[in-house]
């Protein structure tokens, strides 16, 4: 597997291939969590391109398998989304994303929010040194689980 930065903003080929594993991974999760309220299952290729995130892409046998996208700032990094092209599920993908983008943290923190019933997503958090800091719900019968992972000291 193959870590890139990717940059759907200046790539539309890469856009469409991004926002159909997009719409393909929150397709699960919602299916996981009994909701698709989740903004990002309905996201336009216009508004996925405009986007002000840095992406990071897998690479398998030269096919876009998976994406993650974050913000930051001096001391955190917010991991805005993961997804993984279902028929690539289970192979490692999200896990050496969310490793690699860890890898340039440096002294900052970083934040992540997945589904509370979307238990994959949990345990992959939860094996990345992530820690439940709470739950809550964002609109009406919809909770999250937000997590933190500290830095290295």
């Amino acid at each position: 597997m193959r870590i890139t930065e990717i940059d759907p903003g200046a790539d539309e080929t890469l856009a469409r291939t991004l926002l159909s594993i997009q719409h393909a991974a929150y397709a699960v999760e919602a299916s996981l969590i009994g909701d698709d309220r989740i903004p990002p299952l309905h996201e336009t290729l216009d508004a996925l391109r405009a986007a002000p995130l840095r992406w990071l892409g897998a690479h398998h046998d030269g096919r876009l398998v998976g994406a993650v996208a974050w913000s930051e700032n001096p001391t955190e990094l917010d991991i805005d989304r993961l997804v993984v092209d279902p028929t690539a599920h289970r192979r490692g993908a999200g896990a050496a994303l969310v490793r690699t983008l860890l890898a340039s943290a440096g002294d900052r923190r970083a934040v992540v929010a997945t589904g509370a019933a979307n238990l994959p997503a949990r345990r992959l958090y939860e094996r990345l040194d992530f820690r439940l800091i709470g739950e809550r719900e964002v609109i009406p019968g919809l909770r999250i689980a937000e997590y933190v992972r500290e830095p290295a000291t």
